[in-house]
């Protein structure tokens, strides 16, 4: 071989060394490759830490698709349903734990899904009944509050030795009480501007939905007094009768339709 052609061949073969070192320098990233997943939720944990929620949020999506169907996928779901709420994002944060739930029925965070669950609805319309009283209370939707209630029994009723149920008991107690006041207090508005059989109704309804209610004891005075006025003796009597057999001491036996010195809700 002459100079010349194992000069060119040197070259082709620098030329072709170099391309692949080039090649290899603009690769980009396997982001399927072992590990990813867990360097990725590692910085969304450290984003949640540091505040960083949207940050967080974002990441931890990518996380989902790149371990679906793993318990860290499972986790990263569950983060972001939390991370949603606390930036107050309650549909997202909805629409995330209910993704959750139907696609992980046997997952071991199952427990802590429902929880979250009642927990977004609870306080993003129960809260301590903030504003429940500031407002046209006949307009008022109480579903969340109600669905609020059926996630913590869900939870109670599969999940009873679960770590969260206590709580999710105490809040169900919080949520029959504060339904049964929102009731009543609906049912003495009615009866205030003198729509008697809309009082009625809606006081029979809290008691038969909401017995050993602190508010039941007001709804049935409600009850006697709409009756009376719709000259309904009879229930008048009957409702009367089972006033005085449960609340023997009321305050309401006098025949006053007097508010409460402090509503059972309220502490200080």
């Amino acid at each position: 071989m002459t100079v010349s052609l194992m000069w060119r061949a040197a070259l082709w073969a620098l030329l072709a060394l170099s391309l692949q070192l080039a090649g290899c320098g603009t690769a980009p990233k396997d982001e399927s490759a072992p590990g990813t997943a867990e360097r990725l939720y590692k910085e969304a944990r450290e984003d949640m830490e540091s505040g960083a929620n949207e940050r967080a949020i974002k990441t931890l999506e990518r996380v989902e698709g790149l371990a679906a169907g793993s318990l860290l996928s499972q986790q990263a779901l569950l983060d972001m349903a939390y991370l949603n709420w606390r930036s107050g994002e309650r549909a997202t944060a909805l629409s995330v734990v209910d993704r959750f739930i139907k696609l992980n029925p046997s997952s071991p965070a199952f427990d802590y899904a429902l929880y979250l669950r009642g927990v977004i609805n609870f306080n993003g319309d129960l809260g301590l009944l903030s504003g429940l009283f500031g407002q046209d209370l006949a307009e008022r939707d109480q579903r969340a509050a109600r669905d609020a209630y059926q996630s913590f029994k869900q939870l109670v009723d599969q999940f009873p030795n679960s770590r969260y149920a206590p709580d999710a008991r105490q809040r169900m107690n919080f949520i029959v009480n504060s339904l049964a006041a929102y009731e009543v207090h609906v049912a003495s508005y009615y009866f205030r501007r003198g729509a008697y059989v809309a009082a009625a109704n809606r006081a029979q309804q809290a008691v038969a939905e909401f017995q050993g209610s602190p508010a039941i004891e007001e709804a049935l005075h409600i009850m006697v007094q709409s009756y009376d006025k719709l000259q309904l003796d009879a229930l008048r009597d009957d409702a009367e009768r089972v006033l005085r057999k449960n609340f023997p001491d009321s305050a309401f036996l006098d025949g006053k339709l007097a508010a409460r010195a402090k509503p059972w809700w309220k502490f200080w």
